[in-house]
């Protein structure tokens, strides 16, 4: 879907990544099959701008944006200038540059959502704290406070009230994430209490998953692991039975509605996200679908057989296989 590509040089992939659980599944599948691959840790990567040659056949990019939460986030301008030296030697890279900066940019998303015609909540962008109060006038309260560079809903907050988010800004207890930027956005009631999440595999759809929410929550992350660790420790597991993951509360497979599935098309064809998941809500104001993350970084829901049907590990390694033009050097 991204047009010509340059091939690399090598036999082999590379998966560029940083979170110590998350990838655990793919790389079971992977040596399952015998593919031969290296792992490329991102807060320990070194390259060389004068090698001028990839020695993958393809480098698969699952770099997350949360990684400040574990410590790492060092990492996350580091592999925007190691996309950026892929991208110009012509490697061959799933979710290269073009990509990333859409990954970690909840700015860059809404202004694609804007700019597609999709409804998502109503957000002003600020650059300091003091900024919050203004930029929510004229917004619905709730209203939260979103950092651009965000991951695991990390760093959020909600406020209830403008004197609320007054006395806070006024107070200097705004945190804007790690690049000062951040979303006054408005918080949207949703239908059922619960969110869809819509995963595309190849530009194409491949499941949705309805995650029921808890009280205040914006960790919406549907995979094992995806607690945000507090005080820089280690990120908390609840077990996986029963479709609950991390998280605590149902996970349940759905079908989504024909147009929601094109929207999500189209959002990922434009951000050139070939595996990844798009979330949204039913606004119980109006009844209408709002859009209002975008994850190129894909984490497949846990205990997928029983709650969406299938794996959809094998299919994903199937997909780099053709990706790296090595489709035919290993069979499932």
């Amino acid at each position: 879907m991204n047009g010509t590509r340059s091939r690399g040089n090598g036999q082999k992939l590379a998966v560029f990544y940083e979170h110590p659980e998350w990838f655990k599944p793919l790389f079971a599948e992977l040596d399952r099959r015998g593919v031969a691959y290296e792992r490329l840790l991102a807060h320990q990567h070194v390259f060389d701008p004068a090698e001028r040659r990839c020695p993958y056949a393809l480098v698969v990019n699952r770099m997350s944006p949360s990684a400040y939460t574990r410590g790492h986030g060092n990492a996350i301008p580091y592999t925007l200038q190691y996309l950026a030296y892929l991208k110009e030697i012509g490697a061959n890279v799933l979710h290269g540059y073009a990509t990333y900066v859409y990954e970690f940019s909840k700015a860059r998303q809404i202004s694609l959502l804007e700019r597609l015609g999709l409804r998502y909540p109503r957000a002003r962008v600020i650059n300091h704290p003091s900024q919050g109060p203004v930029a929510a006038e004229g917004l619905t309260f709730p209203v939260i406070l979103k950092p651009n560079i965000g991951g695991s809903g990390a760093k959020i907050v909600r406020f209830d009230t403008a004197e609320a988010l007054r006395s806070a800004a006024e107070a200097g207890i705004l945190d804007l994430g790690i690049d000062n930027t951040a979303l006054v956005q408005e918080y949207l009631p949703a239908e059922g209490n619960s969110i869809v999440r819509v995963e595309v595999l190849n530009g194409e759809y491949l499941y949705a998953i309805r995650l029921f929410l808890m009280a205040d929550e914006f960790n919406l992350c549907p995979a094992d692991y995806c607690r945000v660790p507090e005080n820089g420790g280690q990120p908390e597991s609840k077990g996986v039975a029963d479709g609950v993951s991390g998280r605590g509360v149902p996970i349940i497979g759905y079908t989504a509605p024909p147009q929601v599935i094109e929207d999500v098309k189209r959002i990922t064809r434009a951000e050139q996200i070939e595996v990844g998941g798009v979330e949204y809500l039913v606004n119980s104001r109006d009844g209408e679908v709002y859009y209002y993350d975008i994850n190129a970084l894909s984490n497949f829901v846990a205990d997928a057989p029983n709650v969406i049907g299938f794996d959809p590990f094998p299919r994903l390694v199937d997909f780099l296989l053709v990706r790296a033009g090595l489709a035919s050097a290993v069979t499932s």
